[in-house]
């Protein structure tokens, strides 16, 4: 992920570059959890996993939304210069939320409030007026490490996430082929992990979210027909969804990684299809699988 070292990585340090004349930046947290089974309770190898944050539309979208109505109201009230962020931008949002007061960096390395968990998204108001700033919150994580235990790719370290061993980072970002000795340890997942989280004993009692964009569109869809799916089908099935990041080569790869962990022989068909496609990487984990299934 080069983009987060490149040329930009030194604009993450100064907001000015987003905003001049900016003086306060209003950080602010949006649950995005349902009422789904996590997927450490959840064991049908027949259905592939998505992570919670990609069920529903894009939350770029619905969260930018909500910043410029925040935004307008504030406008209300006294005039100033503003510009709203969501994930895209070269900001240092974790820290910053930090700093306002949402939560403590949990060894999983996610935001982490103490009524709400973790489920949630962040987003940034950078404005120009002069607002007294909030105070971080103690770290309340404690002795506790049940996330780096949970880790099937051991990617966590206490406050430390290794990407290049993180399923979210191998099923989302990577664009080339899966090292194969992690693609056993991947389970279903095809889209992102949340076991981090999933385990986290602050998200027991994390509330449900009451944003209908939210709501679950493919939920733990059957991998069966994930595989069958044209690049156009693909298209149509995620558009508007974070799912749609991973691109139709990504997805399928993951979906054939997924039907070889399961070592259902059901999958031999679907896998010897995607195995004779003209895509190399597709075709090689669809190989892959299917000496899993032997």
């Amino acid at each position: 992920m080069r983009y987060l070292t490149d040329h930009r990585g030194d604009l993450r340090a100064d907001p000015s570059t987003l905003l001049a004349g900016v003086r306060s930046i209003i950080c602010v947290g949006l649950i995005y959890n349902g009422p789904e089974p996590l997927s450490t309770g959840f064991s049908d190898g027949e259905r592939a996993w998505i992570s919670r944050y990609a069920w529903g539309e894009d939350y770029h979208t619905i969260l930018r939304r909500k910043l410029e109505q925040l935004a307008g109201n504030l406008l209300t009230y006294s005039q100033f210069e503003w510009r709203a962020c969501v994930d895209t931008a070269p900001l240092l949002e974790r820290s910053l939320a930090r700093q306002a007061g949402l939560g403590w960096v949990g060894k999983n390395t996610c935001l982490i409030n103490q009524k709400l968990g973790s489920w949630f998204f962040l987003g940034e108001l950078l404005t120009t007026l002069e607002l007294e700033p909030d105070a971080p919150p103690p770290d309340r994580c404690g002795t506790c490490t049940r996330c780096i235990d949970a880790c099937p790719t051991d990617a966590l370290k206490p406050w430390e996430l290794d990407a290049r061993l993180c399923i979210s980072y191998l099923t989302i970002e990577l664009r080339d082929a899966i090292p194969e000795g992690l693609r056993s340890l991947m389970g279903n997942h095809t889209f992102g992990c949340d076991i981090c989280q999933d385990v986290c004993p602050w998200n027991r009692r994390s509330p449900r979210t009451n944003e209908p964009g939210f709501e679950a569109r493919e939920f733990a869809p059957p991998l069966e027909r994930m595989a069958a799916l044209s690049e156009s089908e693909f298209r149509a099935l995620f558009r508007d969804t974070p799912v749609s990041r991973a691109k139709y080569r990504g997805f399928l790869r993951n979906v054939a990684v997924a039907m070889g962990n399961s070592r259902n022989p059901k999958f031999r068909d679907p896998l010897e299809r995607l195995a004779a496609s003209p895509d190399p990487i597709i075709a090689e984990h669809a190989r892959w699988a299917l000496r899993q299934l032997e």
